[in-house]
């Protein structure tokens, strides 16, 4: 019996979610695991140098990323009806939250780092890295459950159905 995730196109498209959803929880877990306790324990400005230097090249892979996550998980639950649906819509919210968590809280902060780099940090630098690292928590944590989702909807397998003019069986 074919079923959602049995159809080339749905099978392909949860391909591409769960690739680029798991790169992206992988991506911020590792920074939330590893990076930010790193930038934690060394001196200010090597931090911000280090920072600095990662987030040109984090811009355009972690954007790319996130776009695929989210429009895939959300095509996926366009073309899927019940339980799939459901999942794979909240999958592509939770990756657009993240995405926007990211655009509008750590980025402006980024653009501060990058100045602080060039000059010196203002006395509030502290207060505002650990705003950077709530949202670098928020986002880990949206990334985390949306691929969580994807699996389960990967694992379950016959969850839902395809959008189809034939009438059921």
């Amino acid at each position: 019996m074919e079923n959602a995730t049995t159809r080339p196109r749905t099978r392909f498209l949860l391909g591409a979610a769960l690739l680029s959803t798991g790169l992206v929880a992988g991506a911020f877990g590792y920074g939330a695991a590893n990076l930010v306790p790193t930038f934690d324990a060394v001196p200010i400005d090597m931090r911000l140098d280090f920072h600095t230097e990662l987030m040109k090249s984090n811009g355009i892979t972690m954007q790319a990323a996130m776009a695929v996550s989210a429009l895939s998980a959300l095509t996926l639950a366009a073309l899927t009806q019940g339980r799939t649906r459901v999942l794979a819509a909240a999958a592509g919210l939770l990756t657009v939250a993240s995405f926007l968590i990211t655009r509008f809280g750590n980025v402006p902060i980024n653009g501060r780092i990058k100045q602080w780099a060039a000059t010196a940090p203002p006395a509030d630098h502290a207060e505002i890295l650990q705003r950077w690292e709530a949202f670098n928590v928020a986002r880990t944590c949206t990334a985390i459950v949306a691929f969580t989702v994807l699996i389960c909807v990967a694992c379950a397998g016959h969850a839902g159905g395809h959008r189809s003019s034939r009438p059921a069986r």
